[in-house]
């Protein structure tokens, strides 16, 4: 369980987020009437140490402009567009909703997450401490086998913890899921991070966890029609989406830059009818191969439409 003294960092954090700025006595109103507050208004004292604690844990300031008295966050965008600080923020506000109201617990769902999280602590000390990882893992396919990973960085995909680093036995930089991983223990064994490796650029030019250091990035273009138009819009496939033409009421086409991978051709095929691929042919022919396969295997069970 959160500590209620942590809870009232979330809270405050929160509020200031929402309503930009407020006085003193706002924000004391605001928390005697929350659903964490105790009926009672919020103490000056108690104010000034929260302000403190959130510097410290979320690197943002509450300051107090002298002019109106009223106090705001010094760099919310900061905040917002740094996705870890922000996925801890909206886990522990989730957190704190459901602490607060225990009968909201079955009315707020989550995605499951498969086994594997119980190993985090340890893939996070290993890269703080510099120690070699030893895995005993499980792929889908293929044996049974122990490995050892310098773990360079994280990375969360559909829902599946992965950890990315030079392993020994392949010679080069791999991805482990946690959730096939049996058996995992920190060595002694000592690493350096590469200065060239940089996690954000291994990814840069991917859609979900595989990566082809052979594979060179290019110009792909989807088009989405209808409302899935706005989906696009507002949840972008990949941070380099563009939208170069737009038929209103009809279609918008987006423009990427990325490498052909299979993950890449699953998530166009998830899509469905809503996605087609205008641009490159060997993607659209790649989508269209995989679109028969699936057409004839209805057709082997002679399932009828």
């Amino acid at each position: 369980m959160i500590s209620k003294t942590f809870n009232r960092y979330i809270w405050l954090l929160n509020t200031l987020l929402q309503q930009k700025r407020l006085t003193f006595e706002e924000i004391s109103n605001r928390w005697r009437d929350s659903y964490l507050g105790d009926g009672k208004p919020l103490a000056l004292r108690t104010f000034h140490v929260h302000r403190d604690a959130i510097a410290e844990l979320f690197g943002v300031e509450v300051k107090c402009d002298t002019s109106t008295y009223e106090y705001y966050l010094s760099s919310p965008g900061e905040l917002r567009s740094d996705r870890t600080r922000q996925w801890l923020l909206n886990s522990f506000t989730i957190s704190n909703m459901i602490e607060a109201g225990h009968n909201m617990k079955d009315r707020i769902l989550f995605e499951e997450i498969p086994r594997g999280t119980e190993y985090i602590q340890t893939v996070i000390d290993a890269m703080q401490s510099g120690k070699v990882l030893q895995i005993d893992y499980q792929p889908f396919e293929g044996n049974r086998a122990t490995y050892h990973l310098q773990p360079y960085a994280m990375k969360v995909y559909n829902q599946r913890w992965y950890v990315v680093g030079y392993m020994p036995e392949i010679g080069g930089i791999r991805n482990i899921a946690l959730d096939r991983t049996l058996e995992m223990e920190k060595t002694d064994e000592d690493f350096v991070v590469p200065d060239d490796f940089d996690a954000e650029m291994y990814y840069a030019h991917t859609v979900g966890i595989f990566v082809n250091e052979n594979l060179k990035p290019q110009k792909v273009v989807l088009r989405a029609y209808g409302v899935h138009v706005d989906y696009m819009r507002s949840l972008p496939l990949h941070f380099s989406q563009k939208e170069i033409k737009t038929i209103d009421g009809e279609y918008s086409d987006f423009q990427f830059s990325l490498c052909l991978t299979p993950e890449l051709t699953t998530k166009i095929l998830s899509m469905g009818e809503k996605v087609e691929v205008i641009e490159p042919e060997v993607l659209r022919k790649e989508v269209l191969k995989r679109l028969y396969s699936t057409i004839r295997r209805y057709s082997e069970n002679k399932i009828k439409i």
